[in-house]
């Protein structure tokens, strides 16, 4: 028979919410749903004291290498959970129990201490279970290192328990690779901070769901909690509290080492000029970091977005920029450079000189444009790519070839016109406009989430080449660390698939017939991801 969890439904009669449908998917419970799928009828048991998840013996991988033992561990767990504990104590072996995984690293060029990136290869060329006789191997290959991680996943996903409590898993066959490159989170902890743990229990979270890319909206204008060590002023003034709500150097380094085990990228963002509020309250060697704002011809005493037209400005961003390039490994950094309030710069007699000395006229947005560039130019210099949000390609910067524009503003229409426009000049994109999860609604708002494509706009195939993906985005205006994961999973379940299945995957029965053992399996492995209807789980999220 075909791999499912058992679960049970409780319809209530609403209007207002399609019935879900309740039947088993030849998928089994597999998310997100893999490129080519075929799973057998013949099955073979698994028991906690027999099988091992192993390196092929013609495997490249490095025995030495903590990454793929850690992993071979963490997915035993997985896939064992209390059973390792309760199981059989029995050392022998049945005419169908499968006793070993072996795992395939194809690459010879391999570094176990490599960093994954845009660049990474996730493609699995096969994933099969064949019956040897009374040895049931199982055959993991992959091109690089990275791809074993979403392997490992996909083989959790394919053990279920019988009526009886006892692991199983269908002979299958596996062809798999992800649509796009770029499938990212992005957390905010800025309006509220989130303990690193609570960072650690979602990147854990997105690996289940195969997002790799962990988009660290890290400081805003409520708060400033990362410790600089160049201006270590910016935490201890700009912080909700300089000793309690701050990332010290240690804990983003442990944030970028967790999510690398996992396959996952971390990008920091540090948005300029605007939401810069609490860069404002250390005490800079730079005089006016943010611009004075004016009431008449006085200083009103409060503050806008940053000042572009110091000299001192510019020498503070080498300084703060050179040392997160040297913090945050990946070959990204996002930039930021939406929604600047332009009513502070307007009210300042020395900015409207400037505007008039440099021709400017009253186009202050060629003035956020003057502050951009020279904040790219900066960032070049780094050696570092950069990822902006759409307004500053809406305004003309010159950008790099290489530039990463995010996409996040307006309706279905506006924004497919947006990412048409972007494309048809040549730029990289990624899309999260559609999936702001921090917009709740009650039922099943998943479905809008899964029914948006990144590459449904009126383009030739060579721009729809040019979009490398989405994130989806939760803000943190009413989300900290006792809601974030609720609200996110398995919401940004749905996301994750669009991003990662083929684009003809569309069926929301099917996907419906998935996503809820899926949410289950997220329980199970205590992640307190909200129900999707009214149902339960064959195993409760218990709170410890």
């Amino acid at each position: 028979s075909s791999i499912f969890f058992t679960w049970s439904l409780l319809l209530l009669i609403n209007p207002f919410e399609p019935e879900p449908v309740a039947e088993p998917s030849k998928y089994g419970s597999l998310w997100p749903l893999p490129q080519k799928v075929q799973i057998s009828d013949v099955s073979y048991k698994l028991s906690s004291s027999n099988f091992r998840i192993v390196d092929g013996k013609l495997s490249y991988a490095d025995p030495s290498c903590s990454l793929l033992q850690d992993a071979y561990r963490r997915y035993f767990d997985y896939i064992f959970g209390l059973t390792r504990k309760h199981g059989p104590k029995s050392g022998r072996t049945g005419p169908s129990e499968l006793t070993e995984l072996q795992v395939w690293i194809t690459s010879p060029d391999t570094e176990c201490d490599g960093y994954p990136s845009l660049a990474s290869d996730e493609s699995c060329e096969s994933l099969s279970f064949f019956n040897i006789q009374l040895l049931d191997l199982i055959y993991y290959i992959v091109f690089i290192l990275f791809p074993l991680f979403l392997g490992l996943e996909t083989f959790s996903q394919l053990v279920y328990e019988d009526e009886y409590g006892v692991k199983n898993v269908n002979s299958s066959e596996i062809n798999d690779f992800p649509r796009f490159a770029h499938r990212g989170i992005l957390l905010d902890s800025s309006r509220h901070f989130l303990p690193v743990q609570v960072i650690l229990d979602n990147l854990e979270t997105m690996a289940m769901n195969k997002f790799n890319v962990f988009h660290w909206h890290i400081v805003d204008d409520p708060s400033f909690p990362f410790m600089s060590k160049t201006f270590p002023q910016l935490s201890q003034k700009g912080a909700y509290h300089p000793y309690t709500h701050v990332y010290t150097p240690a804990d983003v380094k442990k944030v970028i080492e967790f999510a690398r085990v996992r396959g996952i990228r971390v990008i920091p963002e540090f948005d300029t000029p605007g939401h810069t509020q609490s860069w404002g309250k250390g005490d800079f060697p730079c005089e006016n970091l943010l611009t004075p704002c004016y009431s008449g011809s006085k200083p009103s005493g409060t503050f806008g977005p940053v000042n572009p037209i110091l000299n001192s400005t510019y020498d503070f961003m080498k300084q703060f920029f050179k040392e997160i390039s040297t913090v945050f490994p990946d070959a990204y950094i996002h930039l930021g450079g939406d929604e600047v309030n332009f009513s502070c710069w307007k009210s300042n007699p020395d900015i409207q000189k400037f505007m008039t000395d440099h021709g400017f006229g009253q186009d202050f947005s060629k003035l956020e444009s003057f502050y951009i560039q020279n904040l790219l130019d900066i960032v070049t210099t780094t050696n570092k790519g950069y990822m902006i949000w759409q307004e500053v390609f809406d305004n003309g910067v010159k950008l790099t070839p290489d530039t990463l524009i995010h996409v996040w503003k307006g309706n279905q229409q506006q924004y497919q016109k947006e990412m048409a426009n972007v494309t048809s000049s040549g730029y990289q994109t990624l899309l999260s406009t559609p999936w702001y999860l921090n917009r709740i609604s009650y039922g099943q708002d998943w479905q809008e989430f899964y029914k948006a494509d990144p590459q449904e706009f009126n383009g030739t195939e060579t721009q729809k080449k040019l979009v490398i993906g989405g994130e989806a985005c939760l803000w943190g205006e009413y989300v900290d660390a006792t809601n974030l994961s609720p609200r996110l999973w398995p919401r940004a379940s749905a996301v994750a698939e669009r991003l990662w299945s083929a684009m003809d995957v569309t069926d929301l029965g099917d996907a419906w017939n998935r996503l809820s053992p899926h949410r289950c399996r997220m329980v199970e492995r205590g992640v307190p991801a909200e129900p999707l209807f009214v149902s339960y789980c064959p195993r409760e999220y218990n709170g410890v």
